[in-house]
């Protein structure tokens, strides 16, 4: 894949045919950081093939772990012989701050070896995202830290975590990934209350207990774990990603084509698909495939009272954050207003400037609220120059231009190869005009 690089994408085709989505992005990163857990061999199963995960891999390659890639979807992760010391290496420094997900590194390395080091991690710009939950968290369970910020790096250690309570001061994902990976192997009984329970936590915690963890109330905000000594090794299939999933609704749907999307683990996928049919959206289910019926118009319902729909994010079983973005792109063609509220990062609906210039009518109400004013294609979106600024947002970006008329060029597609997997090759087997440059 290319360092940053450009998609030029020809608009006003219909695409047809059907699709796979790729293993779970955000799930990945919990079960990757989790191999360090155990010295036993763990096998990981639809693996997305996408840099953030690539890069994760790089760095339990540099600790010292066995990292075989079995196929570009089958890893094998052997963390016998680590190398703690390579945490202050300026590689590891550099690579770890491109990856929100190295912060999930801390946990396993401080059970099995009392210490660890992380550098103020980067990823999307899409906002503050506060450290606060996960440090609070290892605390609580005994582990002591310092921020270095000349260097920005937070160290760690611990004579040994034990168990406590702790209520988690926010829902956050990977806050409670963390702190779940440090109570299983910390001494006595953890209760995690106020947990995150989404299906990338229960995956998490089934995987942890087919090692031999012990992790009750998997699917609730209540977990309580009972320490053990340690734990072996495994073989966990990861589900599909359901980012991907609502994002080939959408790009199905604005587009006026004929989609199947297979095996999405329909059981797994919450809210997702009735939030896209609240915008009017005609899907139809066929055992564990989702097709996305053609339409010459769709129309965006309102609430009971007739007030204007209005869609936001929230903790599982709410409504992801991730697929804001792309909800708010599928409803510029419908016939009808949609309120977008993105509650939790500030900066994400800042993209919808490009939007406006393609020809979208949104007003933008402040940095969380966003109004949409369906055109039920009465005039097609344009295509321009524009920047991905974010994995969600230049997927978004791709949607309108796929469905604009005339030529887009998509620079820094960096931030979309981080997320989706060959994005451009999967489109064009659909009949999508993309070229990479």
């Amino acid at each position: 894949m290319t360092t940053n690089g450009t998609f030029i994408v020809e608009g006003g085709h219909r695409l047809s045919g059907e699709i796979i989505p790729q293993g779970a992005k955000n799930e990945a990163l919990q079960i990757l950081s989790a191999t360090l857990l155990t010295a036993e061999t763990v096998v990981v199963e639809n693996l997305p093939d996408i840099e953030d995960v690539n890069k994760l891999l790089g760095l339990l390659d540099g600790l010292g772990a066995e990292v075989e890639r079995v196929d570009r979807q089958t890893v094998r992760i052997t963390a016998a012989n680590i190398n703690l010391d390579y945490v202050l290496s300026p590689d590891y420094v550099r690579d770890a701050q491109r990856i929100r997900g190295s912060v999930m590194l801390i946990a396993p390395l401080l059970n099995r070896y009392g210490r660890a080091s992380l550098p103020k991690p980067g990823g999307d710009k899409i906002g503050r995202r506060r450290l606060d939950t996960h440090l609070l968290g290892l605390q609580a369970l005994g582990a002591n830290f310092d921020f270095d910020s000349e260097r920005n790096i937070y160290a760690f250690e611990t004579d040994g975590l034990k168990g406590t309570f702790i209520h988690m001061e926010e829902i956050s994902v990977t806050g409670t990934a963390n702190v779940l990976m440090a109570a299983v192997l910390a001494e006595g009984e953890t209760t995690i209350y106020n947990a995150a329970c989404e299906p990338y936590l229960q995956q998490l915690s089934h995987m942890l207990n087919s090692m031999g963890a012990q992790i009750e109330g998997i699917g609730s905000n209540l977990l309580k774990v009972q320490g053990v000594s340690r734990l072996g090794g495994c073989t966990h299939r990861m589900l599909p990603d359901m980012i991907e999933v609502g994002s080939f609704i959408g790009l199905a749907a604005i587009t006026q084509s004929d989609i199947t999307i297979k095996d999405v683990r329909l059981d797994k996928l919450g809210v997702i698909p009735r939030t896209f049919e609240k915008l009017g959206i005609q899907l139809e289910y066929h055992g564990d495939d989702i097709r996305v019926v053609p339409q010459d118009h769709y129309e965006v319902q309102s609430f009971m009272d007739g007030g204007v729909l209005t869609i936001y994010d929230a903790p599982w079983p709410g409504f992801t954050p991730d697929l804001i973005s792309i909800a708010l792109v599928t409803a510029i063609q419908a016939r009808g207003s949609v309120l977008f509220h993105q509650k939790m990062f500030e900066s994400r609906l800042f993209f919808v400037d490009k939007l406006i210039d393609m020809g979208a009518q949104i007003i933008l109400c402040d940095p969380h609220r966003a109004t949409v004013i369906g055109l039920d294609r009465r005039t097609p979106l344009r295509g321009i120059r524009m920047t991905s600024p974010d994995i969600r947002a230049g997927v978004s970006l791709l949607i309108a231009a796929l469905s604009a008329e005339g030529t887009s060029r998509i620079d820094n597609i960096y931030q979309i190869d981080r997320g989706y997997q060959n994005i451009d090759t999967r489109l064009q087997a659909l009949g999508a005009q993309i070229v990479r440059e």
